[in-house]
């Protein structure tokens, strides 16, 4: 089972950060998953929250205000990408406006990186599958009736790069995990908090974890 650390771990410094991303190195996981947004001046940066701390849009704000307000640096996903090329990269992208960033980004690093790309919006993921040469998958927050009704709209397309379904650990459901491995995905699962959880996930054979107690996922 692979472990990502979400969003760097973040356990003594901040999130998203390329602290936390050394730190999730340091620590033994096998990956990071982040979260990517655009800022006010274009720039495809590793912030989770739409509105930032003083209350205005990330959107609307420079990297350089944004840095301010937080009081910490915050990469971009092409520094990011530049500084950790030997790991797992589990890219969230959050909006359609940060899509031609992201992809931009990704045609640059695909050949030298390991990268899923995964987003709550389904119709992004479908966008990147088709124009990018990395794994691709859906996140979900809901359990769906069948694995069948997930996949309606995309089947027609069987695009092999839409390859991973990321589940929320409060929605797993056994017999759709046993589905979705039948069918060729590899599942992920975010959101495991104690240790019983995290050896929950491994005992139902998922691929992969993405938590914030990395050490919690780990065997030993």
């Amino acid at each position: 089972m692979l472990i990502l650390a979400h969003r760097g771990y973040h356990a003594a410094v901040p999130e998203n950060t390329l602290a936390a991303f050394e730190a999730a190195v340091t620590v033994g996981a096998n990956g990071i998953e982040t979260d990517v947004r655009i800022s006010r001046d274009g720039l495809p940066i590793l912030i989770h929250d739409r509105v930032a701390p003083s209350g205005e849009a990330v959107a609307n704000l420079t990297r350089a205000e944004i840095e301010q307000i937080l009081g910490h640096e915050i990469p971009t996903l092409d520094e990011a990408l530049e500084s950790f090329p030997d790991i797992l990269w589990n890219i969230e992208i959050k909006s359609s406006a940060t899509l031609s960033s992201v992809i931009s980004v990704i045609k640059k690093h695909q050949a030298r990186h390991r990268i899923i790309i995964t987003s709550f919006c389904h119709d992004l993921v479908a966008v990147c599958a088709s124009l990018l040469k990395v794994n691709c998958g859906f996140l979900l927050a809901h359990r769906p009736r069948t694995l069948d009704s997930l996949l309606a709209d995309f089947n027609a397309n069987g695009n092999p790069r839409i390859n991973h379904i990321v589940w929320d650990y409060e929605v797993l459901d056994g017999v759709l995990l046993k589905q979705a491995a039948e069918n060729g995905f590899r599942n992920f699962v975010y959101g495991p908090v104690t240790k019983t959880e995290h050896d929950n996930c491994r005992e139902l054979g998922v691929d992969g974890v993405i938590t914030d107690y990395p050490l919690l996922a780990q065997t030993a």
